[in-house]
């Protein structure tokens, strides 16, 4: 059975921060509580408008953290010159709107593929792992793997959309979607990671699929984490993520 990492996005704590300004609740603290609670990686991303996780968070989740910090982060300068200069495990390029609420939907690489390339190229010479978060789309992750990314992270939000809205059938299509992708991405020698929506309800499908080597989760983690508390929270995850997993095995 192929083991299935965890990584725990944070970002929501800074969020929940900066409603009121000051220093709590603490993104940093948030990680070493999700370390200590099983997470294998955290992610963290940091906004051209840093509307939540600011400078210093990355400062500091770089000089505390000993899990892998997954840097998410826009195919901009400013960003590409932050990303060098901390040299993260791993970087993560995705779409970014100034007056969207979240990342929407996956970047488009296919028709920006000599600029992306040239982008992540320096990344991955400074020794990180270069994703690319892309809908479950094949020219997407042909391109993907033609500029030289390392992983795809495949955009799993229509499903879940679905799924909340209890369009079965529209579910089950995205789900075969993401499926599909999956095998491409992975025959491609891409590893493939998962993320965008993920709840208790939606996890195991996504979980069962034996090429995704990665789910990255945070918004539902850290409002489901005022109920019961952030351990517990990813601990439920964790316990569902393997139960699938034995499943598929």
């Amino acid at each position: 059975m192929t083991d299935l990492r965890l990584g725990v996005n944070i970002d929501h704590v800074a969020t929940v921060r900066n409603a009121r300004g000051g220093d709590t609740p603490s993104p940093v603290r948030a990680a070493k509580l999700a370390e200590e609670a099983g997470a294998d990686g955290i992610t963290a991303h940091l906004r051209e408008d840093r509307r939540h996780i600011s400078d210093a968070d990355i400062e500091a989740l770089m000089a505390t953290l000993k899990l892998p910090l997954n840097f998410e982060m826009a195919a901009t300068d400013e960003m590409q010159a932050i990303a060098l200069r901390h040299r993260p495990h791993a970087v993560c390029i995705v779409p970014e709107k100034r007056e969207e609420r979240t990342t929407e939907g996956g970047l488009e690489v296919a028709r920006d593929e000599n600029r992306l390339a040239h982008f992540i190229a320096p990344l991955r010479d400074a020794g990180c792992r270069v994703s690319i978060f892309i809908a479950a789309d094949r020219p997407q992750i042909d391109a993907a793997a033609r500029i030289g990314a390392q992983v795809v992270e495949l955009h799993t939000g229509a499903y879940c959309d679905a799924h909340a809205a209890g369009d079965t059938a529209t579910r089950d299509a995205e789900l075969a979607k993401i499926a599909e992708m999956a095998t491409h991405a992975h025959a491609l020698g891409l590893e493939v990671h998962a993320g965008h929506g993920l709840t208790y309800d939606t996890v195991g499908p996504i979980a069962g699929l034996p090429e995704i080597r990665e789910l990255n989760i945070g918004h539902f983690l850290i409002g489901e984490a005022i109920f019961r508390g952030l351990s517990p929270a990813i601990a439920e995850m964790r316990r569902r993520m393997e139960a699938a997993r034995r499943v598929m095995s």
